[in-house]
């Protein structure tokens, strides 16, 4: 049986400091696409009312049973038109339904991540794609692992300026876009930092931090300002290597290949690219949190990247990765959980597997 752990509400003072008997049941009702009745609860201390389906990510959904099937389909490499005639969905609900599936993903993937294991070590590498033109509007996009496991502890776009053989017509198109949306910024560094910032974050506990990346000269930099210059131990393969399993950055070239393969929007001479950057990291977050939490590390490996770090005892559900809210941080129902378990009492709960 449901027992709600909190408020739902964050001005009620029972949203950060719940006391049981304030949150008292209050009937149930009835829903179309559910077949079992859903409960409803009253907070006695703000007196607003509240169901189980609130504390649910497809809270306020007409078609909830389509979600897991949307998030499947768009991490294996479909496009958002091909999905709504796979569902029988409107575009425009499609489009809706993977901005709310992206945005969970980004702060499930955040929520369940813990401390990283003495023995772990990084890899980091930068894809190149564009938003809407080839020419005009490039973007580079930092993808960083945890080596071993493959686990992707962060991917985001950036946009860079357009270089390379600058013919005639080219150089019109960059004027032309320069005239209509302003000279194009390098955004690179910025979206390096911020990768960095978050394997920072599993890191604080490790006497040294293993990294490794190509030879561009500002990775050393980026990396002694985000992880100190005393534990980090930084090691550089040449990008002109054959990518072969014999590479040293094999792991991160083979995360960038399966992500241009399961993600439509970074292939090469694709209809399926982003007309604007943020969607192309809404997607990124999809592929993320697919690749740690539901898929197998390996093909011959039934563990999941976030299994093998000890962030999760199993492989998730699409369903299950679509299950509880995730947007009140660690105070958030784990997808896991017996009950109504928040994430941090999931996480401190003893004998948990790792």
């Amino acid at each position: 049986m449901f027992v709600p752990p909190r408020c739902p509400y964050r001005r009620c003072r029972a949203h950060l400091h719940p006391e049981p008997e304030l949150l008292r049941p209050h009937g149930y009702y009835l829903a179309k696409c559910r077949p079992h009745p859903i409960p409803r609860f009253r907070c006695l201390s703000c007196l607003r009312t509240f169901s189980r389906q609130t504390f649910r990510m497809d809270y306020r959904d007409h078609r909830p049973d389509l979600n897991w099937q949307l998030l499947q389909s768009l991490a294996s490499g479909l496009g958002l038109r091909q999905s709504s005639r796979n569902l029988r969905l409107s575009l425009r609900c499609t489009e809706l339904k993977f901005r709310k599936l992206a945005r969970h993903a980004r702060r499930l993937n955040l929520n369940l991540r813990g401390d990283l294991p003495a023995d772990a070590s990084f890899q980091m590498d930068e894809l190149e794609t564009f938003e809407g033109r080839r020419n005009t509007r490039p973007l580079t996009v930092p993808v960083l692992i945890e080596k071993e496991t493959r686990f992707i502890v962060w991917a985001e776009s950036a946009k860079i300026r357009p270089r390379g053989k600058m013919t005639p017509a080219r150089l019109r198109a960059v004027e032309d876009d320069e005239k209509r949306l302003g000279k194009r910024l390098d955004w690179s560094l910025y979206a390096l930092r911020r990768t960095l910032g978050r394997a920072r974050d599993l890191a604080k506990r490790l006497e040294r931090v293993f990294l490794e990346t190509d030879k561009k000269t500002v990775y050393e930099r980026l990396a002694k300002a985000a992880f100190g210059k005393d534990r980090l131990c930084h090691s550089q393969t040449s990008s002109r290597l054959p990518r072969t399993i014999a590479n040293p950055l094999f792991a991160i070239n083979h995360t960038e290949a399966m992500a241009r393969d399961l993600m439509g929007r970074l292939r090469r001479e694709s209809w399926l690219v982003s007309k604007k950057r943020r969607f192309l990291d809404l997607g990124l977050q999809i592929f993320i949190a697919y690749r740690n939490y539901v898929r197998r590390r390996f093909n011959y490996d039934e563990r999941s990247p976030a299994q093998v770090l000890g962030f999760a005892p199993r492989r998730l559900r699409e369903s299950e990765l679509l299950g509880w809210r995730q947007d009140w941080g660690e105070r958030s129902i784990h997808p896991l959980a017996r009950a109504s378990e928040s994430v941090g009492e999931f996480a401190s709960r003893p004998g948990r597997a790792a």
